[in-house]
């Protein structure tokens, strides 16, 4: 029986789409106008090769990012800027993300029924307290545990412990719990990982290209669609 429902934050409960597109551009507009006699089609090929790289590695930071780059194009010099280009990075996310608009009213149904959990990654800022969800007090309120992984010695998703420590301050086994997430690797991968059933959201509303990745998780494409799940559905009745 399901007695804990735990999410992931961005692109599950808030739409930060826009803002990261937005913020991408812009970054890669500071880090190239920095570059001499760089072809603008070999920057964004090097550009988006790092940034997969180091999100496979669950490193979200733009600043190494932007040091990679600027090392990998011998400009140096440019370091002391990355600082302030992550910092506008972030907080350009942060004012384009807003709550998927079914979100608040499924946490408030399934709170009446399960214990509710989340478990996101750091935004790879490097200092504690920077993480958007903090923006959504109506939100945070809906879960009894929180934990930002990356921050306070956590390791990122999907690496166990973050869904441990999760689950621990819930009281719950994995086995009497479900995650929910839009990452293939990071969340749904992770929560299998250390036994947890998972449920895939490709949510209807972003523009998003999704792996093809071939498995029996379930996936829904909004959230309202959990109130009818049959999992929880079963452990509701």
């Amino acid at each position: 029986m399901v007695r804990a429902v735990l999410f992931d934050f961005g692109q599950t409960l808030v739409d930060s789409a826009h803002g990261f597109r937005t913020a991408e551009k812009r970054l890669q507009s500071r880090i190239l106008s920095r570059l001499v006699n760089v072809d603008s089609d070999e920057f964004l090929a090097f550009y988006r090769q790092r940034r997969a790289e180091r999100q496979h590695a669950s490193d979200f930071s733009r600043k190494n990012l932007a040091v990679d780059l600027l090392q990998h194009f011998v400009c140096p010099e440019h370091v002391a800027d990355v600082e302030s280009w992550e910092d506008e990075y972030w907080d350009t996310v942060r004012d384009h993300t807003r709550e998927f608009p079914e979100a608040r009213g499924v946490l408030h149904q399934l709170q009446a029924s399960f214990r509710l959990g989340l478990v996101t990654n750091t935004q790879g800022q490097g200092r504690l307290g920077t993480h958007r969800l903090r923006d959504f007090p109506a939100l945070m309120e809906c879960f009894q545990a929180v934990v930002v992984a990356g921050e306070a010695g956590v390791p990122e998703k999907p690496d166990p412990s973050p869904f441990l420590a999760c689950l621990r301050q819930l009281d719950c086994s994995p086995a009497e719990a479900v995650y929910v997430g839009d990452d293939w690797r990071i969340d749904m991968c992770g929560a299998q990982a250390v036994g947890m059933p998972a449920i895939w959201l490709q949510h209807q509303a972003t523009r998003r290209r999704w792996p093809d990745a071939a498995s029996d998780v379930p996936l829904i494409r909004s959230l309202d669609e959990l109130l009818r799940f049959p999992l929880l559905s079963e452990s509701k009745s």
